[in-house]
């Protein structure tokens, strides 16, 4: 599947995916959220200049942040514009989301980290995930089945 096709399956076009967080985390539940943004910023994201592998959401004060995402400026911005590529974003959650995040953080090793953030209908969205932490042997087992997974395949198309 290539991205076009994705692209039109979906009705967003992915900017950047956190493929760590799939490998250190096992995820509990998902959410989409909007992302307070600058001007500058949009323009270098839809240049696709945006990383979120060493990002985490933070909550604090009733309100959910971006915290560690790295936004490259572009070379074409304005003189008068500072940009600060690794500043802290609010994300943009219903109360009600947010009410729900905080009490399932307060339990025992849960956390939130944003796994892609993509256009979904002219707007930038960040998906994020309640996660718990993977134990080595768990991110081994994971790792077994998925090159059994692609191993079942191969076979599959040998005998096609």
């Amino acid at each position: 599947m290539n991205k076009s096709s994705k692209t039109q399956e979906t009705g967003r076009k992915s900017l950047a995916f956190n493929r760590k967080a799939l490998h250190n985390y096992t995820l509990e539940e998902r959410f989409e959220a909007g992302v307070a943004l600058q001007g500058w910023e949009v323009k270098s994201l839809r240049a696709g200049k945006i990383q979120i592998a060493e990002s985490y959401v933070l909550l604090k004060k009733g309100e959910a942040w971006l915290v560690g995402s790295h936004i490259s400026p572009l070379l074409s911005a304005s003189t008068h514009v500072h940009p600060d590529p690794t500043r802290s974003r609010k994300l943009l959650l219903h109360r009600r989301e947010i009410d729900k995040l905080i009490g399932l953080i307060e339990r025992k090793g849960y956390t939130v980290v944003p796994l892609s953030v993509y256009f979904s209908r002219g707007r930038i969205k960040l998906e994020i995930a309640l996660v718990k932490g993977k134990k080595e042997h768990d991110k081994r087992d994971s790792e077994k089945d998925r090159d059994w997974e692609r191993e079942k395949q191969r076979l599959f198309k040998k005998s096609r």
